[in-house]
């Protein structure tokens, strides 16, 4: 810091603004604890402002829309559907804008003061902060960092905002594309590709491995697939795009598959292999901390790196980058910081992708307890003999269970279908608690309901199904 500059004083200071940063920032001040909350953008981060909501947002107004048109076979003709996009976006941004004002609300209450501005780290306890009227410094006891992170930019396919997408502006445009290539089948790729799919896009689907949605169960991973060719979503895996040349207003990308090449042309292209963390440029090296190789902090169980007085959470630690991971971080580490014996200790942490039906896992998969020397039992039960899932034309997909075979404590749960977001909380709750088989179907659910499918394939496992076959 330069002499004579003269530093605001704050117990805890927190730099990014996300679901981990503003938790942080709340939970902290809530404890009494005197709270500056610093982030370069609009609160809420990428999750609120760029990702999680307008992508839902997004992914509803198009499923709406393709459900108008599917409703013939329960006599509601419907004879075409017209999908304005600036009125679709005009309304997710009414979505995004009420969240983000509210997490604005709610930092006011607690007192928390927000400063806008791109911040780095100074000195062990000082931070800069470049605003838009100049430089303002604050000298802080304890800093969360909560930096998040962005979508990972291909130097042969740059993001120019126009052709090339990132998933920023795949969820702002105002025209539905007639042709779109998705680069990435994993989850954003599938999410956003299929969203657009409904809305009236030609989309094509270009993956380098062998399989859509890579590390997640195949037998998910096929009922998606199998409802993104009913939609006429092309799927290509095993390619490899190497280059693009824009001619006539249209992209003509070159394409490696099988060993041939092929020249797709498209209007726009969505870039989605991966994120990376922010961890440059906020001047660790100022306190000693070097992320790894990937760009990721190493933390302990309360969140605190290497560095006793800066943690970490979010995006920019190891584990999966989900929201909900970066708030339950932010909680702990806000705790240590008052003092409180907090530690991160989930049992598992659940994860959703917002496809077509949805998948919903968490905890082990029967290949991963084996793996661990587990000798376990599994149920299934089908969304297709669930009442609640065919008043409502969502018969795809199942409900698996994985369980100790010897105390039947239940290790893992895998949804694919309708409201598997939802349906999987339970399931988290089930295994954080150590609820066996048992718990689950003895445990009476509403008729007819989605939630159904968990106690009946927790009787599939035990062997006391009554809605399903027994398996020979």
């Amino acid at each position: 810091m330069v002499v004579g500059d003269i530093a605001v004083e704050t117990e805890v200071v927190v730099i990014g603004g996300g679901p981990g940063g503003y938790v942080a920032a709340i939970r902290a001040a809530q404890l009494g604890l005197d709270v500056t909350l610093i982030d370069k953008d609009t609160v809420g981060g990428v999750c609120l402002n760029r990702g999680c909501i307008p992508s839902k947002a997004l992914i509803h107004a198009a499923k709406t829309a393709a459900s108008a048109l599917k409703a013939d076979h329960m006599g509601i003709k419907v004879s075409g559907v017209e999908v304005d996009m600036e009125q679709v976006q005009t309304w997710k941004n009414g979505v995004v804008n009420k969240l983000t004002g509210g997490v604005q609300s709610l930092l006011k209450a607690n007192g928390v003061n927000v400063v806008s501005g791109n911040a780095v780290i100074m000195a062990d306890n000082r931070i800069g902060v470049e605003t838009s009227t100049g430089m303002e410094y604050f000298k802080f006891e304890h800093c969360i960092l909560a930096t998040g992170s962005r979508p990972v930019q291909l130097p042969t396919f740059p993001f120019d905002g126009e052709y090339i997408l990132s998933s920023t502006e795949a969820l702002t445009l105002t025209e539905v594309p007639p042709t779109l290539l998705v680069l990435g089948g994993g989850y954003i790729g599938l999410e956003l590709g299929t969203a657009y799919a409904k809305l009236g896009s030609q989309v094509t689907v270009i993956e380098m491995g062998p399989n859509l949605l890579p590390g997640v169960d195949p037998t998910l991973v096929q009922i998606v697939k199998k409802n993104l060719k009913k939609i006429g979503v092309e799927i290509l895996t095993q390619a490899a795009a190497s280059g693009y040349e824009i001619r006539e207003g249209q992209l003509h990308v070159t394409v490696e598959v099988a060993g041939e090449s092929r020249v797709l042309r498209a209007d726009k292209m969505l870039v989605t292999v991966g994120r990376r963390p922010n961890t440059e440029e906020l001047g660790l090296e100022q306190v000693g901390l070097a992320p790894d190789a990937r760009g990721l902090l190493e933390t302990d169980g309360q969140m605190r790196t290497k560095h006793p007085k800066i943690f970490a959470i979010g995006d920019i630690t190891h584990g999966p980058l989900l929201a909900h991971k970066a708030s339950k971080e932010a909680i702990v580490a806000a705790e240590a910081i008052a003092g409180h014996a907090s530690e991160m200790d989930p049992i598992a942490i659940p994860a959703v992708i917002f496809t077509d039906p949805e998948i919903a896992t968490v905890g082990l998969s029967e290949a991963q307890a084996k793996e661990q020397g587990m000798e376990v039992v599994t149920g299934k039960f089908p969304f297709a003999a669930n009442g609640r899932a065919l008043t409502t034309n969502d018969g795809d997909g199942f409900c698996s269970v994985v369980a100790e075979r010897e105390t039947g404590v239940v290790l893992g749960v895998h949804i694919v279908g309708p409201d598997a977001s939802t349906l999987i909380g339970e399931a988290t709750l089930a295994i954080e608690m150590g609820a066996t088989l048992e718990d689950f179907h003895l445990t009476v659910h509403p008729h007819p309901s989605l939630s159904e499918v968990l106690m009946e394939a927790a009787a599939d496992a035990d062997g006391v199904a009554v809605h399903i076959a027994k398996r020979k």
